[in-house]
């Protein structure tokens, strides 16, 4: 403004010098409003700044801080740098830590196969599998029931298939797609007469390349005892013969997609003492039916029962199993890689004294530690973390559910055998377990 103003006096000296002295002090005047315009100016900008500049790198600050510390995997480490992986956890550390997977969800920490079950009454499986396949080797939803109708067999659960779930799969990792089929048909007619047994064949392996499977997870052995048959042993020969036959349709079948044959994993229970039973799974039946089944899913849980409440899957007794089948010099080195060692997800809330009590979930565990704030312990026999809380009514209980630490040591073993793991199931477990495959 002031210069303006110097302009317009003109070109005479005098003129102007006159006029210096007499508008000096509305030169002054000036210069101050100009001074005052520019301090209003800078304190514009500053303010702008402020409100439009700051804010926006504050989100980018705490977007940063905050994503560090709540949950993203991108900045969160394993389990076992966290020091999680110990037998002296409290519940606090579990409910803070069970939704933090590590920033690679993809690293394998488990090198050997591992056989996933996804069930379709707990959608959360589901979701897992896709997230960590690449830490998975099989999957297996349970889909498939095959039954009498009358005369008849039925192959029953397409309606369970979910062949976009599949193709998400197969887009982010290798898995094996392999849908459990239970054999609840009436096994006396099946076993006996030939036509049944080829039906049965047939409907599966049709259903395996009509859906374009991987093969299939077949569980028939514990049907089979109990309805007693494996107590005769000519019709114990003929459930052998008929799970070969179903193994040798099933390599004999190869697929375009992979170019390679369907897989025939077989499930068995664990024998429940040293002297086997004529129904049990033994050794020789190992033996005679790994040259056609391409692996067996051994149920290493469920040792304890509501009237005798105690650990999910002691690990010694775990270790007597895997002696017992695979000898006890690990001789049996090329069987063991066809074991996928069973491992629970999920946990068991007993009465204390009196019986009752059943399964729990992971959602279960972490709503009973809230509500009970319970010490934890650790059981050195068993290998397994449990706790005892008192319910409303004043009852007491004990829990044991599988803790980083349990799961690590049974992963051990398997390791250790040579062997595989199968998981029963994984949308019943806390994120964390993933951790550690």
């Amino acid at each position: 403004m002031g210069k303006k103003r110097d302009r317009r006096v003109g070109s005479n000296s005098d003129r102007r010098s006159n006029r210096v002295e007499s508008s000096r002090d509305g030169h002054q005047n000036v210069d101050s409003l100009d001074s005052q315009t520019s301090q209003t100016r800078k304190r514009t900008i500053v303010l702008f700044l402020f409100f439009i500049i700051s804010p926006a790198i504050s989100a980018i600050v705490y977007r940063r801080i905050y994503v560090s510390n709540t949950g993203t995997e991108s900045k969160i480490l394993d389990v076992y740098r966290r020091g999680l992986v110990k037998t002296d956890v409290n519940y606090r550390q579990i409910l803070a830590e069970h939704m933090k997977v590590s920033e690679n969800a993809s690293r394998r920490q488990f090198e050997n196969p591992v056989l996933a079950y996804i069930t379709p009454w707990n959608s959360k499986g589901y979701d897992l599998a896709k997230k960590f396949t690449s830490k998975l080797t099989h999957l297996s939803p349970v889909w498939y029931d095959l039954k009498s109708e009358g005369s008849t067999l039925v192959l029953e659960g397409r309606h369970n298939a979910d062949s976009g779930w599949i193709s998400e799969i197969r887009m982010k990792g290798d898995a094996k797609i392999l849908p459990r089929v239970v054999l609840e048909a009436i096994p006396v007619d099946m076993l006996t007469k030939k036509k049944q047994r080829k039906k049965v064949i047939n409907l599966i392996v049709a259903e395996c390349k009509e859906m374009d499977y991987d093969g299939i997870v077949l569980e028939s052995w514990s049907r089979w005892a109990n309805y007693g048959v494996l107590h005769n042993p000519e019709m114990r020969k003929m459930a052998l013969q008929f799970i070969k036959q179903l193994g040798e349709a099933m390599h004999s079948v190869i697929l375009e997609r992979s170019r390679q044959t369907l897989l025939l994993v077989y499930v068995i229970g664990p024998p429940y003492s040293d002297e086997l039973q004529p129904h049990d799974f033994g050794p020789d039946d190992l033996l005679s039916l790994s040259n056609v089944v391409d692996g067996f899913s051994l149920m290493t849980y469920d040792f304890s029962v509501p009237h005798n409440p105690g650990p999910n899957a002691p690990l010694k007794w775990i270790h007597s199993i895997l002696k017992l089948l695979l000898g006890s010099d690990n001789g049996g080195q090329s069987l063991a890689k066809k074991i996928f060692v069973g491992i629970n997800f999920y946990g068991k809330d007993f009465v204390h004294s009196g019986g009752g009590g059943g399964p729990i979930l992971g959602r279960d565990f972490l709503s009973l530690l809230e509500q009970h704030s319970p010490v934890l312990q650790w059981e050195k026999n068993s290998a397994e973390h449990f706790f005892l809380y008192s319910d409303n009514k004043h009852i007491k209980h004990v829990v044991f559910y599988p803790s980083l630490m349990s799961i690590s040591v049974r992963l051990e073993e398997a390791r250790l055998w040579g062997a595989g793991i199968s998981v029963w199931e994984i949308g019943q477990g806390l994120d964390y377990f993933f951790d550690i495959l």
